[in-house]
């Protein structure tokens, strides 16, 4: 181990919170090693909370089998969520070139879709 034990008890707290049902598996448990040894090394991976945060949101084979590029993207949708109020004004912010080409935006309903791909809705996404 080569960080303090605050870092131990937060690596644990992590683990113990995507866990479903109290149970650790195997794969949170990789993960929060490949996050803390990016970590040791000093390559510190963006928005890693998100990224823990993601993979215990979504079913374990659609994660597997998910492009970097898709969860990248995916994240920085969560977080948009995240800080808007409904699923309207996150879809506004999303959406916000492409919705004034359109002659009816429904961007609440863009957004859902989007969601929906990936077994996610917006309320989901809340903290």
């Amino acid at each position: 181990w080569n960080a303090n034990f605050r870092d131990l008890n937060s690596s644990i707290i992590r683990m113990a919170t995507l866990a479903d049902g109290g149970r650790i598996t195997e794969n949170i448990v990789d993960h929060e090693i490949s996050r803390l040894q990016l970590d040791w090394n000093g390559l510190q991976a963006d928005n890693n909370e998100d990224e823990v945060l993601l993979e215990g949101l979504l079913d374990d084979a659609v994660y597997k089998d998910m492009d970097l590029f898709d969860r990248v993207q995916l994240r920085y949708v969560m977080t948009v969520c995240r800080e808007s109020r409904s699923m309207a004004e996150a879809g506004r912010k999303l959406f916000d070139k492409s919705r004034l080409q359109k002659t009816a935006s429904n961007d609440s309903q863009r957004l859902k879709v989007y969601l929906a791909k990936y077994g996610l809705g917006f309320k989901s996404l809340q903290p």
